[in-house]
């Protein structure tokens, strides 16, 4: 885990970090955790090394590399014996209870703890209290080591120099984890400009030597490079998706500023593709003035005929509900990429949440089919957001791709994604030459509710869209056995969705079907319920896991079937309502008997999961379990 004060480059080095391992065969599962203020708050990120795939995050640290003396106090508790902390020497001296950047109720918390534990008032008493848990501490002269820097490379001015600490750290780091540094150099070349790197290479350099020679074999975990034969790829979730879209033919993807969704558009932007040859792909991004222009501008766009999408998170959805119920009155089928965060209001802009379920099913007023899609990991958010326009378009309805902050801001190394068989589905679409001599209806009453779609612009396909009833033609029309039929039409595509959209893409189950104990949950809990269940499963426990993925229209009858005969339904989310296990009771008519649930704005981490469902398959645990890992 690396920590400290928002600004001070957290983030490179843990990108560093991360591609560091991945350049020696090593699997790697980073978490990023940040406060909403531009700079100066504490962030940190918590990445998690293997030789084989992780899933997940854990609760335990390592190896702290603190970059500030709060990130000392605050995860300290972390640390597990034998684990290290690496801390800027300077730091030691520093009275907690001063650290200018803590809440009080966390201070309450401190002096609590001092007071039982008998621990003085500076950083230096901490790190001795916890060296008597077998933590080892690493106190580096920071200051110095960049004055040698400076020196090496012709740079006076300290201040020019201390945003360099992040890259000690990461020397400081490898170092002690004994870890080839050519690998570490080449992360380095991979992250930063040519100048830049060089410079960087440099303080890398320095530190990872003054630990060899002050730290010797101090620190007993190590990291060693593996072999492997097959290309990798280390991503965000976020980047996930912009991929994802680019490789389902999304080409106009409409955007307004907002944590944790910018990312993808930001990244779309970076690589936006501006073509104006007839055989090369396209995709422009808009940034608009607000939410409600980026939906309307995307269906727009999608009237068109373009593959059209916007993400948002939260507060922006709220925005597009009434664009949103114009798509679906109008039968548009424009992609919404939702990341959820916590809520109400601007509640907690950075942090996780899976509260926008039930929001997600019901935004706009009155009714009207729709689709959402949940995605569980980084692998899924690149596939989902392909093939959620296939869906879109195949039906004819708004698409909702359902995601949350822990997603799309958790990291993961992956054997590169094969998308060889990836297809675009465009639906019922009429050209020119099939438009004449007939009469054109854009909403045609047919027998499976979808209509033959020409895109704004083809000859002989004059088309009306109002916010408003229609008739076939999509003129206003507020006769009763119109609305009907319209509705009906409308509705009826959500039978047609749970009828011909395979289960196996609706839902995964890992685990013992026969097992009189299941899970059921969606989205990012995934990867923690699956390594949790692993582990009890070498203990000797029994249970199954339906991973739930189109969340809306719900697979409900192969849900109540796989809920036969079972004793524990575990319902688990990142939520407090446990909105999906209250929508599968609706649907099914059995609810869940167990709860573990978390809210606090940290995703959910194996360590936890494991204990929570061990006290339920042990019938130690009450109904409702909450969660609260995480700083």
């Amino acid at each position: 885990m690396a920590g400290g004060p928002q600004g001070s480059g957290v983030d490179t080095a843990s990108t560093i970090f991360g591609r560091a391992c991945g350049y020696g065969g090593l699997y790697v599962f980073g978490r990023r955790e940040y406060h909403s203020n531009i700079k100066g708050l504490h962030s940190y990120f918590h990445q998690r090394i293997s030789k084989t795939e992780t899933l997940a995050n854990i609760s335990d640290v390592d190896l702290l590399a603190a970059f500030d003396a709060e990130t000392v106090v605050r995860h300290l508790n972390e640390v597990v014996p034998e684990g290290g902390v690496i801390i800027d020497s300077q730091q030691l001296n520093t009275k907690v209870l001063d650290i200018p950047t803590l809440p009080f109720e966390f201070k309450e918390k401190m002096e609590q703890f001092m007071k039982e534990q008998q621990v003085g008032e500076t950083l230096n008493d901490w790190l001795n209290h916890a060296k008597q848990k077998g933590i080892q501490v690493f106190p580096v002269p920071y200051t110095e080591l960049l004055k040698h820097v400076g020196e090496k490379i012709g740079v006076t001015k300290l201040s020019m120099l201390t945003k360099m600490i992040n890259v000690l750290t990461i020397g400081i780091s490898f170092a002690l984890l004994k870890y080839d540094k050519k690998l570490v150099e080449d992360a380095v070349r991979a992250t930063f400009k040519q100048k830049i790197a060089d410079m960087n290479i440099v303080a890398l350099d320095l530190a990872y030597d003054y630990a060899v020679n002050n730290f010797k074999d101090a620190f007993k975990h190590r990291l060693d490079k593996i072999e492997v034969n097959e290309p990798r790829i280390f991503l965000t979730g976020n980047q996930a998706v912009a991929m994802g879209k680019v490789l389902g033919g999304c080409r106009i993807q409409t955007y307004y500023p907002i944590t944790p969704a910018a990312d993808e558009s930001e990244y779309l932007e970076a690589h936006e593709l501006l073509k104006t040859s007839q055989d090369q792909e396209a995709i422009i991004v808009l940034q608009t003035e607000d939410e409600i222009a980026a939906v309307n501008t995307a269906s727009g766009a999608c009237l068109a005929g373009a593959r059209a999408a916007t993400s948002t998170s939260g507060p922006g959805f709220s925005l597009m509900a009434e664009g949103l119920g114009w798509a679906g009155n109008n039968e548009v089928p424009v992609v919404i990429t939702l990341y959820q965060r916590g809520g109400p209001s601007t509640g907690q802009p950075t942090r996780h949440s899976q509260q926008d379920l039930r929001f997600a099913m019901h935004a706009a007023h009155g009714e009207f089919a729709r689709i959402i899609i949940s995605s569980g990991d980084i692998r899924e958010c690149f596939f989902d957001a392909a093939e959620i326009f296939n869906l879109a378009e195949k039906y004819q309805v708004p698409a909702i791709h359902l995601l949350d902050k822990g997603l799309a801001n958790c990291s993961q190394t992956y054997p590169v994604f094969d998308y060889k068989e990836t297809k675009i589905d465009r639906g019922l679409i009429v050209i020119e030459t099939e438009l004449e001599g007939k009469e054109y209806k854009r909403f045609e009453f047919t027998e499976s509710g979808v209509s033959p779609r020409a895109f704004l612009g083809t000859k002989g396909g004059i088309q009306w869209y109002t916010g408003d009833e229609h008739n076939e033609f999509g003129n206003i029309n507020e006769e009763p056995f119109i609305r009907r039929r319209m509705m009906d039409k409308r509705m009826s595509k959500l039978d047609l969705i749970d009828k011909e959209v395979p289960i196996e893409f609706r839902v995964n189950f890992f685990g013992d079907k026969d097992a009189e104990n299941i899970v059921v949950s969606c989205g990012s809990p995934k990867g923690a319920i699956i390594e949790a269940l692993n582990q009890l499963k070498d203990e000797g426990f029994k249970a199954g896991f339906i991973q739930v993925r189109m969340v809306h229209p719900l697979p409900s009858a192969y849900i109540k079937q796989m809920f036969e005969g079972k004793k524990r339904i575990i319902d688990i989310e990142d939520n407090y309502l446990a909105q999906l296990g209250g929508v599968i009771a609706e649907h099914t008519g059995t609810k869940p008997n167990y709860y573990i649930l978390k809210y606090t704005g940290r995703p959910m981490m194996t360590t936890e999961v494991y204990q929570a469902l061990k006290e339920i398959l042990t019938d130690k645990a009450p109904e409702r379990q909450v969660l609260m890992s995480g700083a």
